[in-house]
């Protein structure tokens, strides 16, 4: 399961390779929406004070009704800073992995001198100390029923799910049940909201899971600006429904697409596509061509995901470049 650390999202590769400015380039090697919240520009308060803990809590509260659930939760800056923390609280033991996911959950674990094992299906991490899920996965799309799920933390000593993708999938999460003791569930603000640049997200656990990461992540995990643009983001169900409709649209735009120029559809999310490329690298190459960046994978010769274009020009964009 060895991945490395590669990571979609960065230009200077493709600008590189291809030539061209960051503003020729559309970037859909993540799975980040490309049609952002609109949010307010920062206030002069949350650029000038620390965050305090009645803006904290309105957020948490944002969370929770975004979330639909009562599960405490903690904020931290991004769902990556919680993968961060996972070492300091996982018990001693086997840990396993659903793979090929995010290259980042093994990568930490090994950093902190853990051995970890793949496994290709969720049942799997029955008797593992630390089980680690994505749902849904990424980058093929897999996911798992909610009941699964809670039936089996009963047989991991801490299980891990990360719902980073599942803004757009809301029967998924497993937050609609009570909280169990050992799981920890982990949200991505900055994906499905657009603004990763915050770099805000979620772990939702017991109170007991998250004071232990609280006392590791310290006295303000998350800044005054992000607070505040979370809050009101979360807030705002007008807008997820809007583009939890759209992504649905979007993603089935981008499969015919990808259809007719020959790449049969492997997996993914709202956020993101999967296609068998026959050549992923000649893949990416066609696109890139047209200043046009998607991700390839180090354990796949064939895989090229590709996230969503946001507005009409992009949408040309693509469709071009894929018929040329």
């Amino acid at each position: 399961m060895d991945q490395g650390n590669d990571h979609g999202g960065d230009l200077a590769q493709a600008m590189g390779l291809f030539g061209g400015t960051t503003a020729d380039w559309i970037d859909l090697s993540t799975g980040i929406n490309r049609v952002p919240y609109p949010a307010a520009p920062a206030s002069a308060a949350a650029l000038r004070d620390l965050p305090g803990r009645a803006a904290r809590d309105r957020l948490i509260g944002a969370a929770q009704a975004a979330y639909a659930t009562d599960w405490p939760v903690l904020p931290l800056a991004g769902a990556q800073a919680a993968i961060q923390l996972v070492p300091a609280i996982a018990p001693p033991g086997p840990v396993r992995i659903v793979a090929p996911t995010y290259n980042e959950h093994a990568g930490v674990l090994r950093t902190a001198g853990r051995d970890v094992q793949a496994v290709e299906e969720a049942q799997a991490l029955a008797g593992a100390a630390l089980g680690i899920v994505v749902n849904p996965n990424n980058p093929d799309g897999q996911r798992w029923a909610p009941d699964t799920l809670r039936g089996l933390a009963d047989r991991v000593g801490l299980l891990v799910v990360d719902e980073s993708f599942a803004d757009p999938h809301p029967e998924l999460s497993v937050l609609g049940g009570p909280c169990p003791d050992n799981v920890l569930v982990l949200r991505s603000f900055g994906k499905f909201y657009g603004l990763a640049g915050l770099r805000l997200g979620f772990a939702l656990g017991s109170r007991a899971l998250l004071d232990r990461m609280a006392a590791r992540a310290g006295p303000w995990p998350v800044c005054g600006p992000a607070i505040e643009a979370g809050t009101q983001a979360l807030a705002d169900a007008e807008w997820r429904a809007d583009s939890i409709a759209r992504l649905a649209d979007d993603a089935a735009r981008a499969d015919a697409l990808a259809a007719a120029a020959g790449w049969p559809l492997v997996g993914g999310t709202a956020l993101f596509r999967l296609y068998d490329t026959g050549d992923a690298p000649a893949a990416r190459a066609r696109l890139a061509r047209h200043h046009i960046w998607t991700r390839i994978f180090p354990y796949s010769a064939k895989w090229l995901r590709l996230g969503l274009p946001g507005t009409p020009a992009e949408w040309a964009r693509l469709a071009a470049a894929l018929r040329a």
